[in-house]
């Protein structure tokens, strides 16, 4: 478990939990590569605006790196895109040390989910599609995209960078930002999430796809709740999850699964997968669910 903080961009900073020992994302998926939670952190002149928090059961972690970064009670805003626990465990702590100075701002649905989760009354303010909020000369757009993966989900849209929540976002603990490498490997764990937390909903995918092309809107930066930053070349992501969505055949690409209690089976698996790549073929091979893919 590791907490790193990082600028994205002028004054909008990530706080990154590093979870190396959740071994099932929530409670059903294996995950032995791991997943961050990204909170996100705004600073103006005018005060704070805080997108998210961390798990619950990592409160105190997420306070402390909070605070190395700003004063709790100089945080005007807490925009929540999605109330998960996963991205909300930190909110009766954070609440707490804020001393009710800030304003909570989500789908209207919020409201009833922070009092039934945590018994909290906050003061909140629903935010609409297309909303807007100015704080510090600054300017956040407020757009929803409902179920993925919850019916109140909801991105934010702050001077070129796309707060996306939980779209948009991948398995493992990959490299904070898209231009440090890593992003061939890291795409086998952004299609394992998206088969595994918003497979039922690809539809909604491609309507929000949709919706933010549509918007056009100049989007320098993707910054979800889970995974990997996009900022070199933001649209990868996005173009990703709309191919994913749209169930897009992969030309030439063959998958093998196979179990070999003997090893008999694995040598006749081993001649069809030098046969298929003697003609171009690119076999994906899954000898076993707990091993990674043979490439």
């Amino acid at each position: 478990m590791k907490a790193r903080v990082c600028r994205v961009y002028e004054d909008l900073y990530v706080l990154r939990l590093e979870d190396d020992e959740t071994k099932f994302f929530e409670a059903l998926w294996p995950i032995p590569e791991g997943v961050t939670y990204n909170a996100y952190l705004l600073l103006t002149d005018e005060g704070s605006v805080l997108f998210d928090t961390w798990k619950r059961g990592y409160e105190e972690l997420f306070m402390e790196t909070l605070e190395d970064l700003e004063d709790p009670t100089n945080i005007k805003y807490i925009v929540i895109h999605h109330m998960e626990e996963d991205h909300s465990g930190a909110l009766p702590l954070l609440l707490e040390r804020n001393k009710g100075k800030a304003v909570v701002l989500g789908h209207p649905m919020t409201k009833s989910m922070l009092e039934h989760f945590y018994g909290l009354k906050p003061e909140f303010r629903a935010v609409g599609d297309g909303d807007e909020v100015s704080v510090g000369g600054r300017i956040i757009k407020f757009i929803r995209t409902p179920w993925l993966h919850w019916p109140e989900t909801t991105m934010s849209y702050l001077d070129g960078v796309l707060l996306s929540g939980d779209a948009f976002g991948g398995f493992s603990i990959p490299p904070m930002f898209d231009e440090e490498g890593g992003v061939e490997d890291y795409m086998r764990y952004v299609r394992k999430y998206v088969v595994t937390v918003v497979g039922h909903y690809l539809s909604f995918v491609l309507k929000a796809v949709d919706k933010i092309n549509s918007m056009n809107l100049p989007i320098k930066a993707v910054a979800p709740a889970h995974g990997m930053i996009f900022r070199e070349n933001p649209t990868t992501i996005i173009d990703y999850y709309a191919k994913l969505a749209g169930k897009e055949a992969t030309k030439g690409k063959v998958l093998v699964v196979y179990a070999s209690m003997y090893g008999a089976v694995e040598k006749a698996i081993t001649k069809a997968i030098e046969a298929l790549e003697g003609r171009g073929v690119k076999p994906i091979v899954y000898k076993s669910p707990t091993e990674k893919p043979r490439r």
